[in-house]
């Protein structure tokens, strides 16, 4: 427990932990069963090119998803690249800002043309006034992205893309699990796209996955995932090699098997975190509208320096030298990232981005160090202008 300024480990004091408590720390789920998974692939000698651990993760994502469809692939990007080429998107898609760099570098690395809209300051969706105003004559789809598995305003976009005639199509990296308006996420749009990377609270390593209903855009996807290849031999079109492998899907597997105990895990740390951090001033945690599901694997603090005397980048500075690990999201915005730079005012972009960090959560974080946690935030909220004041010192 902190008592003093000095016992704060940036000011000379005794770090709070002695092991790294971190954001974004793999949940692994059963290890027999996944050893169990991987005989059977040694024994098949099937090792990628869909075989049966392929075929039922996606059976299974897609039946989570509420899809007809969902085509595995190696990671997020390739699928939202899939994605894009699958529903004929060419020249311009509006998309916003606030998202993590691989959002916009999927549009760029095929021959598109990102076109960034700004966000609300206060929860990072997306402006749908914004959109409006950007939409050109060489705009063909407009990209949102469900922030932290926070959807909003799906209908609203969905009848803004009708009325202009663009596709629509959802980066759902966060969202895997989460729903809206009484739907599950994955049956918005045209298509969606989930990320199975080793920080999401489902992994498969390294892996994604586009879901959808249209079985013409599943047909390209699957086509395009293999190189173009349909069927034995015959190339129908331009391809690459986005399959995901058998040891990935048998990971994938195993995660989906112990979806319910992560997500469970997670609502107890955002709850603990909620509790302990309410009623500070200058802290905001980021509600989840628990009448939906959610996967509850981003917790997000907004740290208001007017109020605390503290920035945020100061408070994980604070935090790291104490040994705890939040991250910044999506800090600084693509607008301000060298190939998407625009002279254009983003207000609510740079707001968020310059004030938000989540915190850990997932199987490995106990009660205990979320109650730490707290403490030092806390601690370093009520005394941020004097924390301030010295950290020059202790540079």
């Amino acid at each position: 427990m902190k008592r003093a300024l000095q016992d704060l480990a940036i000011l000379g004091g005794e770090r709070a932990f002695d092991a790294p408590v971190v954001f974004g720390r793999p949940n692994i789920g059963s290890r027999k069963a996944f050893y169990d998974r991987m005989d059977k692939v040694f024994d098949s000698r099937w090792l990628t090119n869909g075989g049966e651990m392929c075929a039922e993760f996606e059976r299974r994502v897609a039946q989570t998803a509420g899809t007809e469809y969902s085509v595995a692939t190696c990671n997020a990007t390739a699928a939202l690249q899939l994605a894009l080429r699958a529903c004929d998107v060419t020249g311009e898609v509006i998309m916003p800002s606030f998202t993590f760099a691989a959002t916009a570098h999927a549009l760029s690395w095929i021959g598109l043309t990102p076109v960034l809209c700004d966000v609300d300051p206060d929860d990072g969706s997306v402006l749908l006034s914004e959109i409006e105003a950007l939409i050109s004559p060489a705009t063909t789809a407009i990209l949102g992205v469900h922030i932290w598995g926070r959807p909003s305003r799906l209908d609203e976009l969905s009848r803004l893309a009708r009325r202009h005639g663009l596709r629509l199509i959802f980066d759902a990296a966060h969202a895997f699990g989460c729903g809206w308006d009484g739907r599950p996420i994955g049956g918005f749009g045209d298509a969606e796209v989930f990320s199975f990377h080793a920080t999401k609270f489902i992994n498969s390593f390294e892996g994604g996955a586009l879901v959808t209903s249209d079985p013409e855009i599943a047909r390209k996807a699957v086509e395009m995932r293999n190189f173009g290849i349909a069927g034995s031999d015959d190339v129908v079109s331009v391809g690459t090699n986005a399959k995901l492998s058998e040891a990935a899907a048998a990971m994938g597997l195993t995660s989906l098997d112990d979806m319910d105990y992560f997500v469970r895990r997670n609502r107890e740390n955002y709850r603990r975190y909620r509790a302990e951090l309410s009623g500070t001033p200058g802290l905001r945690l980021l509600e989840i509208d628990e009448r939906e599901p959610n996967n509850y694997q981003y917790v997000v603090l907004d740290v208001d320096s007017d109020i605390t005397g503290l920035g945020r980048d100061d408070l994980m500075a604070v935090l790291a030298a104490e040994n705890v690990y939040p991250r910044r999201y999506f800090y600084p915005g693509c607008h301000r990232m060298a190939p998407y730079r625009s002279d254009r005012p983003f207000a609510g972009t740079d707001r968020i981005a310059g004030r938000v960090m989540v915190l850990p959560t997932g199987e490995s974080i106990t009660a205990g160090d979320i109650a730490k946690t707290c403490a030092l935030i806390r601690f370093a909220a009520e005394r941020g202008s004097e924390i301030t004041r010295r950290l020059p010192e202790a540079a």
